[in-house]
């Protein structure tokens, strides 16, 4: 586990050293421990979440087969290929508060007969059902990657999730199979993943932890295996810090879930009612927002604390299956569509999110950032048949690297970001090594004004080479448009040395850099 202690001033002989940053450049160490490997880094930690919310469905991934807009059975062509490039492992659906008032059988069948239904979490807006089972599944085929199914629980009733179960993934003569046969999948699907209820403290019934633990057992119990699927079952958890949700959850249902969700996002100004501003930000905002998200580590600590004491194989995983940033919406735009800009300080905040969550693979067996397109820290954004990229999406390009990879455990020194009376750590670090042996290293310079230069330590490897890419821009707000797509966008980055027992390098202000070594 990786341990940061401020104000540590490290001297570092002439590399890199100029007159211009003498007083401003911040001096770090490293110590990478690659003779003592950790747990497995899950490829999960990099998924994805898609509800039925604003345009991140309707628009962003569906447009109907007959659309202009090129697609295949509906889905855009344009989403699926970024998902790809992207190697997301997992997408979770249909929600989110969405799910707790989804009814499976609405969306299945020929389409111009499936009942409209309304959305009454999400803009008031009334729906057609065109999106459902049958093209979620061939979405998640389309990207290959793994479904993650959320089940009614506040509003459905046990025979509707067992029934869903069995229409997915029966292979038998069974009703449901059969259903699903006359929809025109002979086949059954795959299914790994299943969440029994969303936020069931909150949208998802207002129940107490005693109350949603009977309920999960209940509704679990008639969750069946059906052939050879084999259902992952991921009870509700706790919202940020609920501790005592967990403490009841895992003492009352630990040994009936394979996984615990968390639901945390990152609020610039710790007050949901005045979140901020997307792009409008200044430097005070910049350092609140990245201390908000760092605050995610004291409930990874805590919760898998809790989650020890009856669990300590660590058996269940702890699903960070919503989280991100979550600003005010964009001006004219429906506030109930939660669509936002994205800018260089979300990148940051994605970058420290998932070297937390790489440190903690222990535990953290999933994580899916809200949401995938045109919603909250989206990967893209369309506007009809145009689409960019954002900068979180470049940052889990970049990250890509630490899926199914080996943990290594390191040591960070480093000087603090202080802006008035406020300190966060200066730097961000997360290591990982490959099947080749290769090492990854992804570090993030939280500073906005000053460079930062490392000095890296690694114990049992000799490295002979390095390269590595940065993410960075010159204002903090910077982002990408329909008109200026590539506003921010990875360089190559060439401020990294081999030096006696590792590396040094210099990380320019404001950046995201992933270093291989081998």
């Amino acid at each position: 586990m990786m341990k940061s202690k401020r104000g540590v001033t490290i001297l570092l002989a002439g590399l890199f050293a100029t007159s211009a940053f003498a007083q401003t450049i911040t001096t770090n160490s490293l110590v990478i421990h690659a003779d003592q490997k950790g747990s497995t880094i899950s490829r999960m930690i990099y998924g994805q979440f898609s509800e039925h919310l604003g345009r991140c469905i309707y628009e962003g991934i569906w447009v109907e087969p007959d659309s202009p807009i090129p697609n295949t059975r509906g889905i855009r062509n344009d989403t699926v290929a970024a998902l790809k490039a992207l190697k997301v492992p997992v997408l979770r659906w249909p929600g989110g508060c969405f799910a707790d008032e989804y009814h499976w059988k609405d969306g299945i069948g020929p389409r111009e007969k499936r009942p409209s239904i309304y959305n009454s979490h999400w803009g008031g807006v009334v729906e057609n059902n065109h999106f459902g089972t049958h093209e979620f599944l061939d979405l998640c085929e389309q990207v290959g990657c793994e479904p993650y199914i959320c089940g009614n629980l506040g509003s459905g009733s046990v025979q509707e999730m067992m029934e869903w179960v069995e229409y997915m993934t029966g292979d038998s003569d069974s009703p449901m199979a059969n259903l699903r046969r006359a929809n025109g999948r002979k086949d059954p699907w795959k299914i790994k993943y299943f969440g029994v209820g969303n936020e069931s403290w909150g949208c998802g019934g207002n129940m107490t932890p005693e109350f949603y633990a009977d309920n999960y057992r209940r509704y679990n119990t008639f969750l069946k295996n059906y052939g050879n699927n084999r259902l992952f079952r991921i009870a509700c958890g706790p919202n940020d810090s609920n501790y005592r949700w967990t403490e009841v959850l895992m003492s009352a249902a630990g040994r009936q879930m394979n996984g615990l969700s968390l639901h945390y996002y990152t609020i610039p100004s710790g007050n949901w009612s005045r979140k901020g501003s997307a792009t409008q930000f200044g430097e005070a905002d910049w350092q609140a927002t990245l201390k908000s998200a760092l605050g995610m580590e004291t409930l990874l600590e805590r919760h898998s604390a809790i989650m020890d004491k009856t669990d300590p194989e660590k058996r269940v995983g702890l699903m960070v299956d919503e989280w991100g940033v979550w600003y005010d919406v964009e001006p004219g735009t429906n506030p109930g569509f939660l669509y936002q800009q994205n800018t260089l300080r979300d990148a940051l905040v994605a970058g420290v999110t998932l070297n937390l969550f790489n440190q903690h693979c222990d535990r953290v067996k999933m994580a899916n950032i809200a949401q995938a397109i045109n919603v909250l820290q989206a990967m893209l954004l369309t506007d009809k048949e145009k689409m960019v990229v954002t900068p979180t999406y470049h940052v889990f390009q970049m990250y890509s690297v630490h899926q199914d990879a080996t943990l290594l455990p390191s040591e960070l020194k480093c000087e603090d970001y202080v802006l008035r009376d406020q300190k966060i750590p200066g730097l961000s670090v997360s290591a990982s090594s490959d099947k080749s042996e290769t090492i990854h290293l992804t570090l993030c310079n939280l500073n906005p004004t000053c460079p930062a230069i490392i000095n890296g330590q690694i114990q049992g490897v000799s490295a002979k080479t390095v390269s590595g890419r940065v993410l960075t821009a010159a204002e903090m707000n910077a982002h990408n448009t329909f008109d200026h797509a590539d506003a921010v966008k990875p360089e190559p980055f060439n401020e990294a040395r081999i030096a006696a027992n590792g590396f040094t390098a210099k990380l320019p202000p404001k950046s995201v850099v992933v270093l291989e070594l081998k």
